[in-house]
């Protein structure tokens, strides 16, 4: 028979988890010190919550297997993802990093969703000068000060597929102003 629960990510977790797209995210680690009777079994529904500053639905899916990692590995692959707006459990009590849910309760949260948004087209860059004596070598630094800034200290510049003019930076995840004269003023 098929369970309902929810399952807290600690914040690092939730962070990476932001930042990078997974179609799943494994909980070994996060169910490592409850018992296994308060494991979540294959096929199981599950909502993922955040507890900080109190708890909020970020995503739902179901469980699955790892079957490189063990018999008792699980995942959570995903149906919906609300990362970037995550949605209020209301009065929701938590007991620890996974709490079984009735239907109602389950229903209720996967409710706050609302209906999935339409997918559309949006034009993603990240620019840097580069000084270097050839193209190859100029591609080269470039995937090497990627993967060595990473998202905290490079900003990924994000419009609409035809509206250029809305381009808005994000740093680690986040909608982030470039503009110094505007942070002087403030």
């Amino acid at each position: 028979m098929v369970q309902q629960w929810a399952i807290v990510l600690p914040d690092e977790r939730l962070k990476q988890e932001r930042l990078y797209h997974h179609d799943f995210v494994e909980l070994t680690d996060v169910l490592a010190e409850t018992p296994a009777s308060a494991h979540p079994e294959l096929g199981d529904e599950v909502v993922l919550l955040t507890d900080e500053p109190k708890p909020r639905a970020v995503a739902v899916g179901h469980i699955g297997g790892l079957p490189a990692a063990g018999a008792h590995a699980r995942q959570v692959v995903y149906s919906r993802r609300a990362f970037d707006h995550p949605q209020p459990a209301g009065a929701l009590s938590i007991e620890g990093p996974a709490t079984r849910l009735t239907p109602d309760e389950f229903a209720s949260l996967v409710g706050r969703f609302g209906p999935p948004l339409d997918r559309r087209t949006w034009l993603v860059s990240v620019d840097l000068p580069i000084e270097a004596t050839t193209q190859a070598e100029a591609v080269r630094l470039f995937w090497s000060y990627v993967r060595d800034l990473g998202p905290a200290e490079l900003p990924a510049f994000v419009s609409p597929a035809g509206d250029e003019l809305a381009m808005q930076a994000f740093v680690l995840g986040e909608e982030t102003n470039l503009d110094p004269e505007e942070e002087d003023e403030d």
